[in-house]
């Protein structure tokens, strides 16, 4: 841990330590995005018990995919923001 601090300290990467508002910030962050999830997945699943044709099902796999993704990146960027 020491040289990973030393190697970061070298290329003049400053660590903060979080305030107590910023870690109530990043909570609230992740738990609202972690409740989008559990909607999304419960979505996606009830949708995939109504879908028989393996085309319509795969778009629909990729589409969850790709909202999972958005879901996580939306959430990444915003606890970012929140320790800047």
């Amino acid at each position: 841990m020491e040289r990973l601090r030393s190697r970061d300290a070298a290329a003049g990467i400053e660590h903060k330590p979080l305030t107590d508002e910023q870690k109530a910030k990043i909570g609230e962050i992740r738990n609202f995005y972690q409740a989008k999830l559990a909607e999304l997945e419960v979505l996606h699943q009830g949708q995939l018990r109504t879908i028989v044709d393996p085309e319509a099902r795969a778009a629909r796999e990729a589409e969850y995919r790709r909202d999972r993704e958005r879901l996580t990146s939306e959430r990444d960027n915003k606890v970012e923001k929140a320790r800047a």
